[in-house]
């Protein structure tokens, strides 16, 4: 069977929701080949008007809080309680090494893995920041045209900008955990801004005593940041992937907030906001690879890396010398 299919059967495929084509595309996407990025483009191109009509939920925590099990437990909410669908990007770190994945998290989705309703992609990400993969925002897209309503974005959570997720997602859940030491102390306040909600995980047995101390202390936390723009008031619930307690209070608070920003007109706005960072993010990307591709910056760079990192070049020069060498080489195509 050939890799690349054609831009027909991606399409149909996609709209049927056609899983296996649909992951085909994602990985076409993802390719860094340059001979995929123009197929890449005219698929995403005939599937654009086929997008947006999806809730777009972005989980984030440190590792440990229970991100996957806690996905795995709400996606079975969604679609055995609510009979909905869900798609799960589920981002995986990359090895420093190899490049590849160093979790898998359908392992801690075995439900989820197994129903028909879900489709999850463990992608990795290749040392993007933001803890997301680097064309998680078109992998959104295509999982919209397959005809999945509710995605869920988990990142890395291992201390990288968060903003990413922020920039690409309707709702920011943020999971955390009681009984960890100083709860507020450990709390970034960056991540705190950006926010729209925040659920206590692991609220069972002898923690759920201490976890609603801690939802109290950070209800409190919260009170102190500006309010948003957008008029929603950052909640803080309690739950358990364990026992299932609290699982659709949560998924009650995302369908409010929805609910809220679809009537004053903030969810347009944030989706439009998102449609330009998503291009500005592109740009630089595209900026980046035809830097790297010059003949004359490709045979300099490793050079001017060891120069720096001996520290026989400091870190402007060796930049200042690289970006001259790129304006010549565009300046003699002309």
């Amino acid at each position: 069977m050939p890799r690349r299919l054609p831009l027909e059967r991606y399409v149909e495929g996609v709209l049927g929701g056609d899983r296996t084509v649909l992951a085909r595309a994602i990985t076409l996407i993802e390719s860094n080949l340059p001979s995929d990025s123009e197929l890449a483009a005219r698929v995403l191109d005939a599937l654009l008007p086929h997008t947006g009509r999806s809730l777009r939920i972005g989980i984030t925590g440190v590792p440990g809080v229970g991100k996957s099990t806690f996905i795995n437990v709400l996606g079975m909410h969604l679609i055995r309680d609510r009979g909905e669908n869900v798609a799960v990007l589920s981002v995986d770190p990359s090895s420093p090494i190899s490049g590849g994945s160093i979790l898998g998290d359908k392992t801690r989705m075995e439900q989820l893995a197994a129903d028909e309703r879900a489709f999850i992609r463990p992608s990795p990400s290749q040392g993007h920041l933001g803890g997301v993969a680097r064309r998680t925002r078109e992998t959104i897209l295509l999982c919209e045209a397959a005809g999945y309503r509710n995605i869920f974005v988990e990142t890395v959570g291992v201390g990288q900008s968060e903003t990413a997720v922020r920039s690409m997602t309707d709702f920011f859940l943020l999971l955390m955990l009681a009984g960890a030491g100083d709860e507020l102390q450990g709390m970034k306040r960056g991540i705190i801004e950006m926010l729209d909600g925040m659920a206590i995980n692991k609220a069972d047995g002898d923690n759920k005593p201490r976890a609603e101390r801690a939802r109290i202390e950070y209800a409190s936390a919260l009170h102190l940041f500006p309010a948003s723009d957008d008029g929603w008031t950052p909640q803080v619930l309690t739950c358990s992937s364990v026992s299932g307690e609290g699982i659709s209070e949560v998924w009650d608070m995302v369908l409010a907030h929805r609910e809220m920003l679809a009537g004053n007109g903030f969810l347009a706005h944030r989706r439009n906001r998102q449609a330009l960072e998503w291009m500005n993010e592109l740009t630089m990307l595209g900026l980046e690879e035809m830097f790297r591709s010059q003949p004359a910056v490709a045979a300099r760079l490793p050079v001017v890396r060891e120069e720096v990192r001996r520290g026989r070049m400091s870190p402007l020069a060796a930049s200042r010398e690289l970006l001259g060498l790129f304006e010549l080489e565009t300046e003699g195509t002309k």
